[in-house]
């Protein structure tokens, strides 16, 4: 999920950096603004899927940079030190409104609302995964995904993914063919496409197909073997999810 950060005082831009960096892996800051004139090029040209914007900056304010924006409008979250522009910030269906010093806590449940928000909005518009729904008894085999990738996008089989592992802000699939792909989306983005089609995430660094799972040892934390020979272990508050997935899966 990529981001652009928009707040005219220094400090408070470089904080929540840190904050993000800190609390949020799946954001990708891929540029910050001191303006609204730089602010506006920028979301125009990169086109974030959110924008951290605050409201009161000399020139023009949020919510004037906001009534400009029209060929590219991301999800906001605005970040301030006033709440005298609260209603008119969330006539833009902002995500959020949090106010500086920004609350850890605060940060974390905003950012997942819009993160919950995109990725709707992606799988609606049919840009992350092709479905092909022209017929209605799909069967798992025919079920493709579209992976961008390094030099364009390979498209793949769910059948043929074991798993996939997570690396800073980027994913790795491993396949049944022994390939691995690396993309540059987040694996919490792709465990949202995927939940309906037996993926489970088990620990924070791993998505595994329940196709592929041979062997389930227990223990403290528990052990899983994937048919390509990986163990994984799975995260203690993540073992009750696993069991109850492959239930569902091996009825």
């Amino acid at each position: 999920m990529t981001a652009i950060l928009v707040d005219d005082e220094i400090k408070s831009l470089n904080a929540l950096v840190l904050l993000l960096k800190k609390n949020c892996e799946e954001v990708e800051v891929i540029a910050t603004c001191n303006d609204a004139a730089t602010a506006l090029e920028k979301i125009n040209r990169l086109q974030p899927d959110l924008l951290f914007l605050d409201i009161s900056m000399p020139g023009k304010n949020g919510i004037e940079l906001m009534q400009e924006l029209t060929t590219h409008i991301p999800e906001v979250i605005f970040v301030t030190a006033y709440d005298d522009y609260m209603l008119q910030a969330f006539k833009f269906s902002a995500v959020d409104y949090l106010l500086k010093p920004v609350d850890e806590t605060e940060l974390i449940e905003a950012v997942d609302r819009a993160f919950t928000r995109i990725n709707k909005k992606k799988k609606m518009e049919g840009l992350e995964v092709l479905m092909n729904n022209l017929r209605p008894q799909l069967q798992a085999h025919e079920i493709k995904l579209c992976v961008p990738s390094q030099y364009g996008f390979e498209v793949i089989l769910l059948q043929d993914i074991i798993y996939c592992e997570a690396s800073s802000s980027y994913t790795r699939f491993y396949l049944s063919n022994k390939k691995q792909v690396v993309t540059s989306k987040t694996i919490k983005e792709y465990e949202y496409l995927l939940a309906d089609n037996f993926f489970v995430r088990v620990h924070r660094s791993f998505l595994i197909n329940l196709r592929h799972v041979r062997e389930y040892r227990r223990g403290e934390e528990g052990t899983i073997t994937m048919t390509n020979g990986q163990e994984i272990k799975v995260a203690k508050r993540k073992k009750d999810l696993f069991l109850m997935k492959m239930k569902e899966y091996s009825k």
